[in-house]
């Protein structure tokens, strides 16, 4: 609790900043601030509570969870300090958005009542659509934003009716009460098809196939640090919230349900490396990427009981790797048009540190050994084969070769093709960010039980 009423209290100060024209000081301010509300988060972990009668609940999986939000939050602001330094007069609303996006994203996971989930979800969605749209000179941005909206919406529109259902099934939104009602031998039909509806909806926010058709025209249209946002912290929180959405309220997930988890997982994984294999545009290659590996993350929902700690690594694992990759695309295709593949011709050349860089993060991806990319896949398999679905994981092996297709079409324009340019002056954040996220991913790789144990 006291974790969101920091976020907050910080995004009002963000704001202050600018109205005292403190503008150089907002984005150090922040990082500071949100790693005072770190330390508040992992000191808060290991003390359960519950706040406003059980609105909000502090638990370990909170607690992990948004300390990783908080921790991607920390890079992406980190790398608005250049990508804004043209929109000075801007700047501190583009930060107060994202604090007060995290602050939905930290709601998300720690809620104990459907109307505080539900409340988390619109903070965040809010936030991104603005975020989306926020180039307003740019078409692209403005059709991104609009597809988003629409699509955002739809999902929201969906999760509010399964919560309905849910309410209208049992009584009461507190997800504690629905547990133990759940239980019951005879349940109302509502209550199931409430679930599924809350499973459709978040499917959308996860991007995951069939509900996936928004991400590559909206990753490409937004700006190339909202397509980071999406594609790393928006898209972890979505998974995470449904994980949790499932497990607590103690939805009975059926063989019939699994076999559709089942289904779903397979479909994303294959169509979005299929059609990330066909891509020139490197962000809309990584949006599809981002779709096979919410097919990764859905694995989880069939052990729902032990894979906490499976998701919580798989997450970590792949939004790290996903910051240092864009943070990367962020200095190549700065002042740019478009992203490109003919933009990286050469990099290993002209900036050799940084092609090294998203190297590892497309490695990480991919599932090669000594990145967290790996030992996350090599964990999710484990759980997986224990819960009885061989044939998923086999398809994810097969896919995970597949995905090498298209980053090695990558590292390879970067290191056999002539610089097209010469560059010159990388900033100095760019480099700290993303040797930061990739030293980090290298180290969950190494040492993988820091993250595993927290949620045990």
């Amino acid at each position: 609790m006291n974790t969101l009423i920091a976020i907050i209290g910080l995004g009002v100060l963000c704001l202050l900043f600018e109205i005292f024209n403190l503008r150089k000081a907002i984005v150090p301010f922040t990082i500071i601030g949100l790693l005072g509300v770190l330390g508040l988060t992992i000191s808060e972990m290991n003390t359960p509570a519950s706040f406003y009668n059980n609105m909000i609940v502090v638990s370990k999986f909170s607690g992990a969870f948004s300390s990783l939000f908080i921790v991607l939050t920390i890079f992406l602001v980190a790398l608005g300090h250049n990508f804004y330094e043209h929109k000075q007069s801007k700047i501190s609303d583009f930060i107060a958005i994202k604090i007060f996006l995290l602050a939905g994203a930290v709601a998300m996971v720690s809620f104990g009542n459907l109307a505080m989930f539900f409340l988390g979800i619109e903070v965040l969605s809010i936030a991104l659509y603005i975020l989306a749209a926020s180039d307003r000179l740019s078409l692209k941005s403005n059709e991104a934003g609009m597809k988003y909206f629409l699509m955002g919406s739809f999902a929201s529109g969906i999760i509010l009716f399964g919560i309905c259902l849910i309410y209208g099934a049992m009584g009461s939104f507190d997800v504690t009460e629905i547990s133990e009602l759940s239980q019951s031998a005879e349940l109302p039909i509502w209550f199931p098809i409430g679930i599924v509806l809350l499973t459709i909806g978040m499917l959308f926010k996860v991007a995951a196939v069939p509900f996936h058709f928004w991400a590559p025209d909206v990753y490409e249209g937004s700006p190339a640090l909202t397509t980071a946002l999406m594609s790393t912290l928006a898209k972890v929180v979505a998974i995470a919230t449904l994980f949790k959405l499932l497990s607590v309220m103690n939805a009975d997930v059926s063989e019939s349900f699994q076999l559709v988890v089942v289904i779903i997982s397979m479909a994303s994984m294959t169509v979005g490396n299929i059609m990330a294999l066909r891509q020139v545009n490197v962000k809309r290659m990584l949006a599809f990427s981002g779709i096979s590996h919410a097919g990764f993350m859905l694995m989880t929902l069939l052990s729902l009981s032990t894979a906490a700690g499976s998701l919580l690594y798989y997450t970590s694992a792949y939004a790290l790797a996903g910051i240092a990759a864009f943070s990367v695309v962020l200095y190549v295709c700065k002042n740019r048009d478009n992203e490109d593949i003919v933009n990286f011709h050469g990099l290993g050349k002209t900036n050799p540190l940084l092609a090294v860089i998203l190297t590892a993060a497309l490695l990480s991806m991919a599932g090669i050994p000594i990145f967290a990319g790996f030992f996350a896949k090599l964990v999710l398999f484990s759980d997986t084969i224990k819960a009885g679905y061989l044939a998923l994981v086999i398809v994810a092996v097969i896919n995970s070769i597949i995905s090498v297709g298209y980053y090695f079409k990558l590292i390879l324009a970067m290191f056999t093709k002539d610089a097209n340019e010469t560059r010159t002056g990388t900033p100095v954040i760019i480099y700290a960010v993303a040797v930061l996220a990739i030293v980090l991913n290298i180290a969950l790789g190494l040492f993988p039980s820091v993250v595993l144990d927290l949620i045990s």
